[in-house]
């Protein structure tokens, strides 16, 4: 396995081929899938032909960007992933920030220690000047995630999401920090 990053409870590492299971048993899960889709799981069809194909393109379009299969480093167990790769009409160096648990991963501080350190690494090795993030703003505990990991509330919009997501009538929420807001703050040393 090749890990991509280490945190104190967290290995995040490529996905491979053989992974699709880990994201249609993520997927299926209406909880998981709430503020995305409704609740409606992600067919195996379109994970194993557009998803995964997808995630596995990132690692060679953009080095050190794409999507990161999460575990939890003593057990092995998978919880979800994170995503740290630049928007479709993104510069490079301003990396979009995701994440998808497990529900057994949710309130554990996970998703914030997986942040936390994707962010870290965007901006001590790759050269980033700036992270963003976005959810629905109804999606209260996401929000929670981007603001412990840093990150500040800069705008709200109405997205034009495909379908209907119960929620979304409240619109979206962008948050984002910038090298120089990260390392202005002290308080990304200490144990959150």
């Amino acid at each position: 396995m090749l890990t991509f990053l280490e945190t104190e409870r967290l290995l995040l590492r490529q996905f491979t081929a053989d992974d699709a299971e880990l994201l249609v048993e993520l997927d299926s899960d209406p909880g998981v899938m709430r503020y995305i889709t409704g609740g409606i799981p992600t067919s195996r069809g379109e994970i194993e032909g557009d998803f995964l194909p997808a995630f596995l393109d990132y690692y060679r379009r953009f080095p050190g960007y794409g999507f990161w299969a999460a575990l939890e480093k003593t057990t092995g167990e998978f919880l979800g992933w994170f995503h740290f790769r630049p928007g479709p009409d993104d510069p490079q160096d301003q990396p979009e920030l995701g994440y998808r648990l497990r529900r057994a991963a949710w309130g554990k501080g996970h998703a914030t220690e997986g942040s936390r350190a994707l962010i870290a690494k965007g901006f001590t090795e790759f050269g980033v000047q700036r992270v963003v993030a976005s959810a629905m703003a109804a999606n209260t505990a996401s929000r929670r995630v981007m603001e412990k990991s840093g990150m500040r509330l800069v705008r709200a919009f109405v997205g034009d999401w495909p379908g209907s997501v119960p929620g979304e009538v409240h619109g979206y929420v962008e948050y984002a920090i910038t090298r120089d807001e990260w390392e202005a703050d002290d308080s990304r040393l200490r144990p959150q």
